[in-house]
């Protein structure tokens, strides 16, 4: 059997194209599996899982939480917002003793860049980052990708835009990593105060203006505007973001082309996309919450395969 060649899945970064396609080709064996009548495999009948949410999250956490339970693994949640963390315990002590129950995998999201990096390297346990401050995401830009995939065939040679808040997105950084490494053309558009000044250094095309970025994309993966990472303004008013960075119904039928909108959620309505783009048939929203769960099962199955059993 084919196996990932890391042992954790910390960031997009860390792993290699083959690791990527094998995490696909698992994925698509588990969706056919969460469309059938039962929905269940007892591939992680014997794994703990603890999900650690030292932020809130209710997507990220139910689409893994869910991909847990199609496994059959034994769950744990473990919210930081009402715990002992509160009380100043140590990040290694709060999971020490999570894993003194003989928990396998750790499921974690934490506020700081590179805490499951480092948690990786302190505690004896498989990690999956959920997402680390405005670091990564990788298990959304793998269902990112893997719903590029699934909508129009192939990744390589795509052009894909990311448009909005670069500056504060994780799930940004992970995209173009996942994008760039499976051969896909990457530009960002967005306020120039929401541009990252690293961001040409990554081989990341910058457009400044929305539609010449929709005339040139074949997928345009929409930003919701991160309010709460924002202690100063980048931008005068929602309403004159909108004007410029928002994509509505006649914006996309004016184009001369179609072309396939993605947003990670949640959305703001008419801020980043109207209603009626949201819903309409182009964009493929939906498939990406579905393709989700098939993508974190494919993760979690991947690494549990490689955890050594506990010595009682």
């Amino acid at each position: 059997m084919k196996e990932l060649s890391v042992n954790h899945l910390l960031g997009i970064k860390y792993i290699t194209e083959d690791d990527i396609h094998l995490i696909f080709e698992t994925a698509d064996h588990f969706k056919e599996v969460i469309n059938r009548s039962i929905k269940k495999v007892p591939s992680l009948r014997d794994i703990t899982i603890a999900n650690l949410f030292f932020e809130n999250s209710t997507r990220t956490r139910l689409s893994f939480e869910l991909a847990e339970k199609r496994l059959s693994a034994d769950v744990i949640n473990f919210s930081a917002a009402s715990s002992s963390v509160k009380k100043g315990e140590t990040l290694i002590d709060t999971v020490n003793n999570i894993l003194s129950m003989k928990v396998d995998m750790v499921v974690m999201r934490h506020p700081n860049p590179g805490a499951g990096v480092f948690l990786a390297k302190h505690v004896n346990a498989s990690i999956v980052n959920a997402g680390d401050g405005a670091h990564e995401h990788p298990t959304q830009a793998l269902l990112d990708s893997y719903s590029i995939r699934e909508k129009l065939g192939d990744v390589a040679g795509k052009k894909v835009v990311i448009v909005g808040d670069i500056l504060h997105s994780r799930v940004a950084l992970s995209n173009i990593f996942a994008l760039q490494k499976l051969g896909a053309e990457v530009k960002v558009c967005g306020p120039k105060t929401l541009l990252p000044k690293y961001i040409d250094k990554i081989g990341v095309g910058v457009e400044g203006n929305l539609r010449k970025a929709l005339e040139w994309c074949d997928v345009a993966n929409m930003l919701r505007v991160q309010n709460e990472r924002m202690d100063i303004s980048y931008f005068p008013t929602t309403r004159e973001y909108t004007q410029q960075y928002g994509v509505n119904k006649a914006l996309l039928d004016s184009l001369n082309k179609e072309i396939v909108v993605m947003h990670p959620g949640p959305i703001n309505r008419g801020v980043e996309i109207t209603s009626d783009v949201a819903d309409s048939k182009q964009a493929i929203i939906l498939d990406q919450v579905q393709n989700g769960v098939a993508v974190r099962m494919a993760v979690l199955y991947l690494l549990a395969s490689k955890i050594k059993p506990h010595e009682d």
